[in-house]
């Protein structure tokens, strides 16, 4: 029998190596159990002070020593706090499940943890692997955004995860991005409004015009009602597939690009070229792959385009410097900001 030698680094590492790879392949336990919090709203509950698991439980009409178990366990890593008698508070993080919390998560926390729509794609990875095509197509039978399309529902749930992602990045994009010499952008694929009312707001020059499909801009104008912005924001309703506004120095595609393969990424791009003003601007708003190692939650992002979408992924530097000059754009510039998100800036080479 070998004694336990704590003192040896080799040994150490044998028990600590293992211990940090279980923890990483345990990770849907972590994710799960935001869920329940999120679906049943315990942060919401919680807005006024601390409760007991017990109080909770008859809110939400569930088990309380099951609800008790997953609580306890979410604030042994910060989400939530646990007192004396089973009571918990919000902490930091726990706010965040809020749903009227700016920057809100609880959402993102519904979605990725157990939608059938989008849990179910995930468990069938290796088709993707495989295959190359979109296991959510395999499953579901049909594209995501025809399915979106077809049930409301989850569609609300992608609406409301994709503007908790929206808010939380687009205060960084609004500072730390040089807006001064543009006068008129357009927000292309641009959702309920979230991102460009952020820009315009930081930006009082600025005027913006609001740019998607029919259905996705009649829920905007109720949204953009609220921001005060008034003549300074417009809508605009149409397919980038066939063109977009036209005559702006500047149009802005956030999270946009890394939904398409390159034939139909190029094909978008090239109809910003079209509407671009000779001395206008194109500004991608996406995550820059660094090379390497490094760890960033864009690679795996890339994962996520890999088993959701047809085509989609996340690029390197090199891969938008080659799709901006298939599209007649030259890459000029990528602006880090303190997100994820980098700026991508490009130039008309002709018209």
């Amino acid at each position: 029998m070998m004694n336990s030698q704590p003192n040896n680094p080799n040994t150490t590492s044998e028990i600590s190596l293992p211990q940090t790879l279980l923890q990483l392949i345990c990770g849907k336990w972590v994710s799960q159990a935001i869920y329940v919090a999120a679906k049943l709203g315990i942060a919401d509950l919680l807005k006024e002070g601390a409760k007991s698991s017990e109080e909770l439980a008859n809110s939400t009409g569930v088990d309380s020593q099951s609800l008790y178990r997953v609580l306890r366990a979410l604030a042994s890593m910060g989400i939530f706090a646990e007192g004396e008698n089973r009571q918990f508070e919000l902490t930091p993080l726990a706010e965040y499940l809020q749903t009227d919390r700016p920057s809100s998560l609880r959402a993102i926390a519904i979605m990725f943890g157990s939608e059938e729509w989008h849990w179910q794609p995930w468990g069938e990875i290796l088709y993707s692997v495989k295959t190359g095509k979109p296991a959510f197509d395999q499953v579901m039978g049909m594209p995501v955004f025809e399915y979106l399309s077809q049930n409301p529902e989850a569609a609300k749930v992608f609406d409301q995860a994709m503007m908790g992602f929206t808010a939380t990045f687009s205060a960084a994009i609004a500072q730390d991005y040089d807006f001064s010499s543009i006068s008129h952008i357009v927000d292309v694929g641009g959702g309920q409004g979230g991102f460009l009312a952020g820009i315009l707001k930081a930006n009082p020059h600025l005027k913006g015009t609001l740019y998607d499909l029919p259905p996705v801009i009649e829920g905007a104008k109720q949204y953009l009602k609220t921001t005060e912005l008034g003549e300074r924001c417009q809508v605009a309703a149409g397919n980038f597939f066939e063109s977009v506004p036209s005559n702006a120095d500047a149009y802005i595609l956030k999270s946009i690009i890394h939904d398409w393969d390159d034939e139909r990424a190029i094909a978008i791009l090239k109809n910003c070229h079209s509407a671009i003003t000779e001395q206008g601007k194109l500004l991608l708003v996406e995550m820059v792959l660094p090379p390497g190692n490094e760890p960033f939650p864009g690679k795996f992002l890339d994962l996520e385009m890999l088993v959701m979408s047809t085509g989609g992924r996340e690029r390197t530097e090199p891969e938008f410097r080659d799709l901006l000059a298939a599209a007649g754009f030259q890459l000029t510039n990528i602006i880090p900001t303190r997100s994820p998100l980098s700026v991508i800036e490009g130039v008309p080479i002709s018209h």
